[in-house]
């Protein structure tokens, strides 16, 4: 009898990925197409939803010369969370760019909207501090600057999605306009004690929630799909989830206390906090969703780091300090043990557990002895840092927090960087044997699977707590400068 796969969609914000997933949660075969990170002079960053779903149906002929078409069992998403997107209801067509979850345009609005009682309602309803990252504001930037988003909605043709709602509409041919808990609890739109689109909050970003998806389970039956037309018959989407929840799904994170760290373009701090919401989310952090299955909704707190690999292809790209990512252990570990350069990568300010979104990057304490070696240690060092510093925060909420940390991504392999994150936070770090956790967790509860991903390597402490936080006291006190006296720089 014939494998039977999953056809996975990983739609990340550097391009959109296909899977296969087999029965056994094994990665078959898999490809990708890169899309254009649209920039403008302003630093804004934007998608062509165009150009992501063109890829996408070039991607499924390419994993339709893998398998024929009735070993196609399902579909599942699992995609980059709080990018907003806008298209006609009628003919689906995109009215703008998509704006990327990095992307801080939506700052003034936030200012202007920011009095205490408002920002204290946000964050009560939706577990989120109010912030130009989610979703809400994105979506009322474009009310107010985008002239085709600004008519749709005057003649009811609006459709506001996150990346998941987007390719649901496209892949069923507009016949299903559908969310999950895991994508929506981002948007600061829903409230996370209903689980529903929220009135109040829609007024303050000037939204209209019935331009909104319906919201649903995260292993509903989100509706059918030919693949664009590519199979004569339909294959249903049984699973949706945002890329940092899939991730601790497939890391096995299903009882309170477990906890995981994605390292992506930005990074993910996630700890699962069970089926009940904390008496108070007036926090630091962010309270989420995890997933909602069956009925039953299970929550998480979680801190997001805006540049993790990102700042590895900063010191690529703009620096030209690298060739590769693959070279940053190496140097790090080669780097002067006197010079204690930090990095604040405020690229777009800094969020949780900080929330300082005026913040500018800076490379601080510099020394003659500082040279490339150091700056990428610096660069690593921040990462470990801001990790460290949401766990901590983890840990005054949730104190039955394990010693287990869980990590997934690109820069799991750098051998620097997943140490040093051991030493500073003084717990076991388990790597993931999978690269593509992201995947893996949506086709798995596609699958209705629950079994755990084993782990491929662990680090564990071999530095002193002391001797490891001699370097993390300079960027606590350039922190706490750069807080105060910005414009110094």
């Amino acid at each position: 009898m014939p494998e039977k796969y999953v056809l996975t969609i990983d739609q990340s914000t550097q391009g959109t990925k296909v899977l296969l997933i087999d029965q056994n949660n094994l990665i078959f075969w898999k490809t990708s197409l890169p899309h254009k990170q649209i920039v403008s002079k302003n630093g804004w960053i934007s998608h062509d939803l165009s150009e992501i779903k063109t890829n996408l149906k070039k991607l499924f002929e390419a994993a339709l010369m893998q398998v024929k078409p009735d070993q196609l069992t399902a579909l599942a998403i699992t995609n980059q969370r709080e990018s907003a997107a806008a298209w006609s209801k009628k003919t689906g067509a995109p009215l703008c760019n998509t704006i990327v979850w990095q992307d801080n345009r939506a700052e003034k609005l936030i200012k202007s909207i920011s009095y205490p009682k408002l920002a204290e309602t946000v964050k009560t309803k939706t577990g989120l501090a109010l912030s130009p990252y989610f979703t809400g504001a994105k979506w009322g930037w474009m009310l107010l600057h985008e002239p085709k988003v600004i008519q749709a909605q005057e003649k009811d043709d609006l459709c506001l999605g996150t990346m998941d709602s987007w390719l649901i509409y496209q892949l069923t041919n507009k016949k299903s306009f559908k969310t999950e808990p895991s994508n929506a609890c981002r948007t600061q739109l829903m409230n996370i004690h209903t689980g529903k689109w929220d009135q109040e909050l829609g007024a303050i970003f000037g939204i209209a929630i019935e331009s909104l998806p319906e919201i649903v389970d995260s292993n509903s039956h989100f509706g059918n799909t030919n693949l664009f037309g590519l199979l004569n018959h339909s294959i249903p989407i049984m699973s949706v989830l945002g890329d940092s929840q899939a991730a601790l799904y497939a890391h096995g994170c299903f009882n309170a206390g477990d906890f995981k760290v994605t390292f992506g373009t930005g990074s993910s701090v996630m700890l699962n906090i069970g089926s009940n919401l904390p008496r108070s989310i007036q926090n630091k952090l962010n309270t989420s969703i995890a997933w909602a299955l069956n009925g039953q909704t299970s929550y998480v707190l979680e801190g997001n780091i805006n540049y993790a690999g990102a700042c590895i292809t900063w010191l690529k790209d703009n620096l030209k300090l690298i060739s590769s990512p693959k070279e940053t252990s190496n140097l790090a570990l080669a780097a002067n043990r006197n010079d204690h350069t930090c990095l604040i990568p405020a690229f777009a300010g800094l969020g949780a557990p900080y929330w300082q979104p005026d913040m500018k990057a800076a490379f601080v304490g510099m020394t003659t002895i500082t040279g490339k070696n150091e700056l990428v240690k610096a660069t690593l060092d921040s990462l470990v840092y801001q990790i460290s510093d949401t766990i901590s925060e983890l840990k005054k909420l949730f104190p039955q927090i394990n010693r287990e940390l869980n990590v997934d991504g690109g820069m799991i392999q750098n051998q620097y960087l997943m140490q040093y994150l051991s030493d500073i936070t003084q717990m076991q770090v388990k790597l993931a044997a999978v690269s593509e956790l992201s995947a893996l967790g949506t086709a798995m509860n596609a699958m209705n699977h629950n079994n755990k991903i084993a782990a491929v390597k662990v680090y564990s402490p071999n530095m002193k707590f002391s001797q490891a936080q001699l370097y993390r006291k300079d960027w606590e006190n350039w922190l706490n400068i750069l807080s105060t006296k910005q414009s110094v720089l």
